[in-house]
């Protein structure tokens, strides 16, 4: 099938009966042009739009959506508030922190439009609960950071028939697009298969602009209104690629492959993705903050030597750090570019965030035949917690 460009959208939902005169004053702006006019508006009233993720991308995607009308607003988060969040996810305030992401979220519309209806998904999307929840919404739009939850979003969407609108963000690096099985290409047809599992850093390794989450977040919701109301030329077969450095905006193709398997159920995405549990270290091959700390004390009184290595990007490195710890981030160990740094004469103690990496790391170089190396059990999170509290953590 060709792209967007000769596929004839018609309007997603049907209008509502009326306006009430609050609404009318409220929604003026909207119904003075002449695209959107009272029928868009209507049409707005009576939708129902289910977005995946109260973070970066959710937050200015559910305000604005709240602003402009939308009827139904469905929520699907299972997390908490953190103070890292509030860099980007501006739906959250200081006052959330702890709190439900999906409650505070809730809170933050109703507070802008109280005619917004609001419905809570708190708990975690798979292949066992998409489908029932994404029955009762006419779109759905994504920012997740996984490709887990991508594919098996694309696939639930396409199963029912329903349009999903998609958000990327990474560091300065945004994508967006609508993926229409129905009418179009699916994210199948963009990414046939996942790339390697770590080979992309989320964004809590990566880090993201704050600010990017409000440029990728605000084109969503626009693809969402022009879907809903059936105005305009959607992203159905084109991806935007922006750059927040060189602001930047490209466009690239998409188009549905002639040739692909028909979406007729979810799958195992966590297989798909090559994502499986983290990998189970024995006791031999862990050490806890307080035995680190004392080998590091033990080691600068001329006992055993041994190499820390900090297997964490650049950026984490310069917020916190482990004294004495040297980085040699985990992609340049697992791709082998960093095998002469990590000598086997030694003993190697590893180190990441929360010890999910540094695992990883450590069965990748005992399946090497690396046999002196043990990780830190809990990573920077638990030194922090148990040797250095004044420290920070992200």
């Amino acid at each position: 099938m060709s792209t967007q460009e000769s596929v004839a959208l018609p309007p997603l939902v049907q209008p509502a009966a009326a306006l009430t005169p609050e609404e009318m004053q409220r929604y003026s702006r909207h119904l003075i042009i002449p695209e959107v006019g009272l029928q868009g508006q209507l049409r707005l009233k009576n939708a129902k739009v289910l977005v995946i993720g109260a973070g970066g991308l959710g937050s200015p995607a559910m305000l604005y959506l709240a602003a402009a009308g939308v009827g139904t607003i469905g929520i699907v988060d299972d997390d908490v508030v953190e103070a890292s969040n509030l860099q980007r996810q501006v739906i959250h305030t200081v006052r959330d922190l702890g709190r439900s992401k999906a409650q505070s979220a809730r809170d933050s519309i109703l507070d802008l439009n109280p005619g917004t209806a609001v419905v809570l998904h708190e708990t975690r999307l798979d292949a066992g609960n998409a489908l029932d929840i994404f029955a009762g919404y006419d779109v759905i739009l994504d920012g997740t950071d996984n490709f887990a939850t991508r594919y098996l979003v694309n696939d639930a969407a396409a199963i029912l028939g329903k349009p999903y609108v998609w958000g990327s963000i990474l560091r300065f690096d945004g994508q967006v697009s609508v993926f229409w099985d129905r009418y179009g290409p699916n994210y199948r047809d963009l990414y046939p298969e996942a790339p390697p599992a770590g080979s992309v850093p989320s964004c809590a390794e990566g880090g993201v602009l704050g600010v990017l989450c409000a440029q990728i977040g605000s084109v969503m919701v626009n693809e969402a209104i022009k879907l809903i109301t059936g105005i305009g030329s959607t992203l159905l077969g084109r991806v935007l690629v922006f750059n927040a450095l060189q602001m930047s905006w490209r466009e690239l193709k998409v188009r549905k492959d002639p040739h692909g398997e028909p979406i007729t159920e979810l799958a195992d995405y966590e297989a798909f993705c090559g994502v499986g549990p983290a990998p189970v270290v024995d006791a031999g091959h862990t050490v806890s903050a307080t035995e680190l700390a004392a080998m590091l004390r033990s080691r600068d009184d001329g006992g055993a030597s041994f190499e820390l290595i900090d297997v964490r990007e650049p950026g984490e490195y310069e917020i916190v750090r482990i004294p004495g710890a040297r980085l040699v981030p985990k992609g340049r160990i697992l791709s082998g570019e960093a095998a002469g740094e990590l000598p086997r004469d030694k003993e190697l103690v590893l180190h990441c965030k929360s010890g999910a990496r540094s695992a990883e790391v450590l069965r990748e170089l005992l399946d090497h035949g690396y046999t002196k190396v043990r990780h830190l059990d809990g990573g920077v999170l638990a030194w922090v917690r148990d040797v250095e509290p004044e420290k920070a953590v992200y």
